[in-house]
């Protein structure tokens, strides 16, 4: 078997999908995007295509190594993705020609279906406890909100108040026992941060996600100590070697590769590994569509150390189309309970309208991310 054709389309509302086409008619999909960035994401896809095409796409790790090696420069946001969405589609294109789904390729399962959270609140959040209530209300057992909108590196204490108070209000609307993760979104600065970090203790996160931005990690060692609860991060992480030295200096307690970021399956998987040697956990991180969702389900069935997985049905970016518009069959992702069934279908277990998608890639989309001021006008963190 040959791997033929890479055919991409940019779809509704923020993604791009792939599909990897053979010589013998089988296929694979995957989900190879950065958002903001589609467009030169589809670009570096099909520059990858030169070592793809021609060879047997059985030889998933074989492949990646030449994508991610053979090029000479690595890593970074739009190469991994690029090569994430590639890998994706490979190991949907195995599970398809043996008719096995991928996570029994990666071991077999740990777990018959996976814990789920949903987001509310919006980017600059509002509502909580009434949205909080509502997924409550749903099943869920756990959501996550950002913390707060713009934050100056030194801000005013009301800023900090203003966090704490929204999240005492989604303590209070849902009670002890849900999981409210918060999402600093990188916006929160090192001297706020070890503020604000700790103004939310009595409030029992289930974590806080990416309390300082991605460079500035190594300064957890110092405003962090002795927090009662996890802090998370990793989706801005693109290679296990990025997630190397975090872990070993212990800053870390919930590792979020982004399967369309991170190099894929493949790399996702290393990753976890190594987490799971530091004793940390792994809650895929996920606000994009339904090939990377099934991709990170797959690998949350396989690594024991995966406790709650991101999905993003429903949230505030999702203008136009969502998760489950590109399925043939959406029960293959259903939520129920707050939970989702480990998908059991050959390779990732979804289907996708490919009709469907070529119809909204007449459409697609030119999405960006929003560009915030501070009240000086210079800008600000998204």
């Amino acid at each position: 078997m040959k791997i033929t054709r890479l055919k991409t389309w940019q779809v509704p509302p923020r993604w791009l999908f792939l599909k990897i086409e053979t010589d013998e008619g089988v296929y694979g999909w995957g989900e190879p995007v950065v958002e903001g960035r589609a467009a030169t994401v589809e670009a570096a896809v099909h520059e990858l295509s030169d070592y793809l095409v021609g060879q047997d796409p059985h030889r998933i790790e074989h492949l990646w190594n030449t994508m991610y090696r053979a090029g000479f420069y690595r890593g970074g946001p739009i190469l991994m993705s690029a090569i994430a969405g590639i890998d994706q589609a490979l190991w949907d294109l195995k599970g398809r020609d043996l008719g096995v789904p991928v996570h029994q390729l990666l071991g077999g399962r740990v777990r018959d279906r996976m814990r789920m959270y949903a987001w509310t609140g919006g980017d600059r959040p509002q509502d909580v406890g009434a949205g909080a209530r509502a997924l409550v209300d749903q099943g869920f057992t756990a959501f996550k909100m950002n913390g707060t909108p713009e934050m100056a590196i030194v801000d005013s204490h009301r800023k900090v108040d203003e966090a704490v108070a929204r999240v005492a209000e989604a303590r209070d609307a849902v009670g002890p026992d849900v999981g409210i993760g918060i999402d600093f979104h990188g916006r929160v600065h090192r001297p706020m941060a070890k503020v604000l970090l700790r103004e939310l203790e009595p409030y029992h996160p289930m974590f806080v996600e990416e309390p300082v931005a991605p460079e500035h990690l190594p300064c957890l060692v110092n405003i962090a100590g002795g927090l009662g609860y996890p802090l998370a991060t990793g989706e801005r992480l693109h290679t296990r070697f990025e997630f190397r030295d975090l872990l070993a200096q212990g800053m870390i307690d919930v590792v979020q590769p982004d399967l369309s970021h991170c190099g894929g399956i493949s790399e996702g998987m290393k990753i976890a590994s190594l987490a799971s040697c530091h004793d940390v956990a792994l809650a895929p991180h996920c606000p994009l569509g339904p090939l990377t969702l099934a991709a990170s389900l797959h690998v949350d069935a396989v690594n024991h150390n995966a406790f709650i997985q991101e999905q993003s049905m429903g949230i505030h970016y999702n203008r136009d189309n969502d998760v489950l518009d590109y399925l043939v069959d959406k029960s293959a992702l259903a939520i129920e309970d707050g939970f989702c069934a480990i998908p059991e279908g050959p390779g990732l277990g979804v289907e996708i309208d490919e009709a469907f998608v070529e119809e909204r890639a007449k459409v697609g989309h030119r999405w960006r991310n929003p560009v915030w001021t501070h009240e000086d006008g210079s800008i600000a963190e998204w």
